[in-house]
């Protein structure tokens, strides 16, 4: 290639993906190599949890070589001049292609063909999920070259990190004028988990070595498999900083049991995200680890599945009989009162029937009025049959409206908190802190979320818009969150929503 211009690339990742760290190695690779080499990272709106573009330049001629000159090398990626797009999931390669970086006549794109799936593809009543043949033809049509395959599943049979397979294709595309020794020793340089970035890195090389059959497309392969929380909690100890470590550990056990090895994968990847916004903060793990401990309350969220699961739990019988201190073989009849509302019912339906349901339940004014009143006497045989029923929904539970409700609004607040810690560490811990004000279900759900969105819009968000100087954020937020905690009703916390709001402007942030 000629050395009238640099090599520009342009990495697409999501939050917790360690876009910044992939970013550094080439940079410290081509530094390394003697390259003329600049970068910069430009944050964006948050996607599923945060998605941010990082900008490489570089010279093709060693410095050396210059005579003395020195490359001016631009911030801003130009439409039609970028020669390498490397994307960690399909939808960012999509969106730059939208964006349009990527040209026919110039671009190689690196991508891997796995899904994180947008908030707006949740959200959706049916089945929201873009069209995953329509972003595979826009790659191949739009690119000069193309390389998919997927990373994810190459970064768990590693045992690593997206970010290390990413590096590895990149070396493997030959794309770059750097030796693929070179990035290793990037890696080794680093100095953090870098055995398992190097398995990492391996891999991505091993799946573009000629002679190697292409890697299969995502919707090809066989799904991997889901690794076991043994597997979890070693890839927490080698990503995750010591400061955090034992809390991870326990939410990861207990969504295990909650739910499945599935979902605690789930909760350890939306860590990442704030794991790396707690690095930038400075936080030194304290977002991470208040964020993990209430990420793990939130997604164990209380629904009639997990009261059936509570109810007819062993454990809990033995708990009676001891706190009543009844011998072994003494009756024991266990009456428990119900008192399920419209809102409960609807809960375990698939989002398709509970929408118009309580639509229309709203219409009529019944929501939060209605209930029916019931008693189940828990330890006998028709009552304990009917409580095993319903925990025995639990399989079905990421398919009911409460599940696709309650994961939404988590990662809506994961959100806020990994854009506050772009401000200030305290400010992202004390919005991690309100989750404290939505727990329970039923009525206590309902208003702790009525509460949180009245922070929310009213508190947050403006501070997070610059209306509030970071330090009357925190005690706002602060104050905010005691009125609610004080007062579930919500009358206290209006009142001091008030006295904030007419405080504001002799508070507005200088900035």
């Amino acid at each position: 290639m000629s050395a009238a211009r640099p090599l520009t690339l342009l990495i697409a990742a999501l939050g917790g993906e360690g876009g910044g760290v992939l970013t550094n190695w080439i940079v410290e690779a081509a530094a390394a190599t003697g390259l003329p080499v600049q970068s910069t990272s430009i944050p964006g709106v948050a996607q599923r949890t945060g998605a941010t573009t990082y900008y490489i330049e570089i010279w093709p001629e060693p410095a050396s070589a210059l005579g003395g000159k020195r490359p001016v090398l631009s911030l801003v990626p130009g439409v039609g001049d970028v020669d390498m797009v490397v994307a960690s999931e399909l939808l960012e390669a999509g969106r730059v292609i939208a964006q349009g970086f990527v040209t026919p006549e110039r671009t190689t794109v690196i991508a891997s063909t796995h899904r994180i799936y947008a908030i707006a593809e949740r959200m959706a009543m049916g089945d929201g999920r873009f069209d995953i043949g329509r972003l595979m033809k826009a790659v191949e049509e739009q690119a000069k070259s193309h390389i998919l395959f997927d990373m994810e599943a190459s970064a768990r049979g590693a045992q690593s990190v997206i970010n290390a397979v990413m590096l590895g294709a990149i070396a493997g595309s030959g794309r770059l004028p750097i030796a693929a020794e070179t990035f290793a020793a990037a890696i080794r340089a680093e100095g953090k988990a870098v055995e398992a970035n190097l398995r990492g890195f391996a891999a991505g090389l091993a799946a573009l070595q000629p002679g190697t059959a292409a890697p299969p497309t995502a919707e090809k392969r066989r799904r991997p498999a889901t690794p076991s929380l043994a597997e979890l909690e070693q890839a927490a100890a080698e990503t995750m900083p010591e400061a955090a470590l034992e809390v991870i550990r326990e939410g990861l056990r207990r969504l295990a049991a909650y739910q499945d090895r599935r979902y605690a994968r789930l909760y350890f990847d939306r860590l990442a995200a704030i794991r790396e916004a707690d690095t930038a903060a400075g936080a030194g793990g304290a977002v991470l680890r208040e964020t993990a401990r209430h990420l793990a309350l939130r997604m164990s969220f209380e629904d009639v599945i997990r009261v059936a699961q509570a109810k007819i739990d062993p454990a809990r019988f033995e708990r009676i009989r001891r706190e009543l201190r009844l011998e072994a073989d003494a009756p024991l009849s266990i009456v428990d009162f119900y008192k399920p509302g419209i809102e409960e019912l609807c809960s375990i339906l698939p989002p398709l029937l509970a929408h118009p349901i309580l639509a229309w339940s709203a219409r009529r004014g019944w929501l939060g009025k209605v209930y029916w009143g019931m008693t189940v006497k828990s330890n006998s045989i028709l009552g304990f049959l009917r409580l095993k029923l319903l925990a025995s929904l639990r399989p079905w539970r990421p398919q009911s409206h409460r599940y696709r409700e309650e994961q939404a609004q988590i990662e809506a607040w994961l959100a806020l908190i990994a854009e506050a810690a772009r401000r200030s560490a305290g400010l992202a811990l004390e919005i991690a802190e309100c989750a404290r004000l939505i727990k329970g279900y039923g009525e206590t759900h309902a208003r702790g979320r009525a509460n949180f969105h009245k922070i929310e819009t009213r508190l947050i968000r403006p501070a997070l818009a610059g209306r509030y100087a970071v330090t009357t954020a925190i005690d706002a937020v602060a104050a905010a969150r005691i009125a609610a905690l004080a007062d579930p009703e919500g009358e206290r916390l209006d009142r001091t929503l008030v006295e904030i709001e007419e405080r504001a402007p002799g508070k507005l942030a200088a900035e």
